[in-house]
């Protein structure tokens, strides 16, 4: 029986929407070569990451086995798959294997971390492969609200998996190539091992629409708008871009791109050769001087961002532009689990300006980039795959993707972030787990999740904070201990200052203290800290986070 096992892993995006990282392995236990499908990040929020700037996932089981990683291949340019290519490339120093449109952006993303744009590796659409190791791997076309959107075919010794990647079965998606269902059907006549599969949507019931569905809604709207239209979508759903631009032109206006990103990923695929016959647009300074009835805006924020041109907007001006009553904001967008405050705050903004906001409610805006049930199963029956592995979902949508495969007969096993899973049998086998977590990018920094520097943060902002200060000598203290507050209540229910009660308690404290104690710096910032905690829970019902400096004079 041979020792090598077929194994796969992901680090990030099972268990979760955002910051994906997929693992294959291949060989005897413990010396698997490795390829990695997807660096992804996830966004923060206030709640649970404040004042972090985007997320990545732990590659510390990867780097220390980095000896072992093959290749890392990214399926699109969304930046939950490609986003971390550059934080993470100094710790896995792996060749990178993409598309066109997705190499440019992966090339963009690695030069802000000074590193060349030979690390990314141009690969063709099926049947161009690349023989690594154990495994050959090929880029298989898949409609998605991305150009060159790919699944991956990966052949290994134990059999053919296919990688689905992001997708949706759109035949007319406007830009990139649609969903060829005789293509996909050809790749599955060896026999597929295992299917890993996109499950966003598999709570969706009715099959997905196309992309090309949105055009006339999109035009009426903007043709029959009376003053300034503005409309947002993602920045990378280049076709829906193009769609509103072409409702614009088609409506007479002028059209101004405004956001980094919405100008990055326009020049990106423009370069790449994926996006022409673009309409010509103005910039945000010529737009100035255009009659308010004949301008469009295509604004990045559809999901609510705090420093995207839409944020900026409703609070008032961007780029000198600024809204005024009866202007049109289109929502072209779903809002992403988790951002509907941030959406709902810009709206009820807009609403308080006087603006009119249309959103995609009836679904005549706006198509989703993911496959719906029906579109599962239709992939399913194309592929025809011994083992089904829902991937790119939170645990209910894994949990029932699975469900829904072995009611069709197909092994399934719902595998989350650090769980190992042995494809090499019959079935599926969960065979071991490995630690797995997020990486913070606080500032230029990298922390990890577990440093405690974010929990920290979020009690701070929590509790309060309260500092104390105290001069001993060896005979005692030298005056009495002082505090200083920060973000909590001035006065507590004794109607006092909060600072002199807690200052007044401290001193009786020390006053009465032992010699011993006073000499011992640990039980006596353990003391000082209770007392602090205890007086402030009197006053205003809260236990802040409390820091003790102890000054001793020589």
């Amino acid at each position: 029986m041979s020792q090598n096992r077929l194994i796969y892993l992901p680090l990030g995006g099972a268990g979760e929407v955002g910051m994906n990282c997929y693992v294959y392995g291949y060989g005897p236990r413990d010396k698997e070569r490795l390829i990695v499908v997807d660096l992804g990040i996830t966004f923060p929020d206030m709640d649970t990451s404040p004042g972090v700037d985007i997320i990545l996932p732990d590659v510390a089981w990867l780097e220390a086995r980095k000896d072992r990683i093959d290749g890392v291949f990214i399926t699109h340019a969304h930046e939950d798959h490609v986003g971390a290519v550059g934080h993470t490339f100094s710790q896995l120093n792996s060749p990178i294997y993409a598309r066109a449109f997705t190499a440019n952006i992966a090339r963009r993303k690695l030069s802000e971390h000074g590193v060349a744009a030979n690390a990314v590796t141009v690969m063709a659409a099926w049947p161009d492969t690349v023989k690594l190791g154990p495994f050959k791997v090929g880029f298989l076309p898949i409609s998605h609200s991305i150009p060159e959107s790919s699944g991956l075919v990966i052949d290994t010794p134990d059999g053919r998996i296919v990688h689905t990647g992001d997708f949706k079965l759109d035949k007319t998606p406007l830009i990139g190539e649609g969903w060829d269902p005789v293509l996909w059907g050809e790749i599955s006549k060896p026999g597929v091992k295992a299917l890993v599969c996109d499950s966003t949507n598999v709570f969706s019931k009715t099959a997905g629409r196309s992309e090309a569905t949105l055009g006339d809604n999109i035009t009426s709207l903007v043709a029959n708008a009376k003053q300034m239209v503005i409309a947002t979508t993602f920045a990378s759903n280049l076709a829906r871009v193009k769609t509103l631009a072409d409702a614009g032109h088609r409506a007479g206006r002028s059209v101004c791109l405004m956001g980094r990103a919405m100008g990055r990923m326009v020049d990106a695929a423009k370069e790449s050769g994926v996006l022409y016959d673009f309409p010509s647009t103005i910039s945000p300074e010529e737009a100035l001087d255009v009659p308010r009835g004949n301008l469009m805006l295509l604004v990045t924020g559809s999901q609510g961002e705090r420093r995207a041109a839409s944020a900026q907007l409703a609070n008032g001006k961007y780029r000198g532009h600024v809204l005024k009553d009866g202007d049109l904001f289109l929502f072209s967008s779903k809002v992403i689990p988790g951002n509907e405050r941030g959406v709902i705050k810009i709206v009820n903004q807009l609403s308080e300006i006087g603006v009119d906001v249309v959103d995609d409610e009836g679904g005549a805006y706006h198509v989703s980039g993911h496959a719906n049930r029906p579109d599962l199963e239709t992939m399913h029956a194309a592929i025809q795959p011994q083992i089904l592995v829902p991937m790119h979902g939170e645990h209910r949508h894994l949990r029932e993707h699975a469900k829904l495969g072995i009611a069709k007969g197909i092994s399934s096993v719902v595998a989350v972030n650090g769980m190992v899973i042995n494809l090499s049998g019959n079935a599926p086998k969960v065979d071991e787990y490995v630690e797995t977590g997020r990486t913070y990018l606080d500032g230029s920094i990298k922390i990890s999740a577990l440093d405690g520097v974010v929990r920290d943060r979020i009690r701070m902002a929590l509790n309060g904070h309260v500092m104390v200060s105290l001069i001993l000598d060896d005979d005692g203290p030298l005056g009495e201990p002082w505090c200083e507050i920060r973000g909590l209540p001035e006065m507590g229910v004794s109607r006092t200052g909060l600072i002199e009660v807690i200052e007044e308690d401290l001193n009786q404290f020390v006053m009465r203290a032992s010699r011993k104690t006073m000499r011992d710096d640990k039980k006596l910032e353990d003391e000082l800290r209770r007392i602090v905690r205890h007086s402030a829970q009197a006053e205003i019902g809260r236990k802040p986070e409390v820091t003790v400096v102890l000054s001793r004079m020589a």
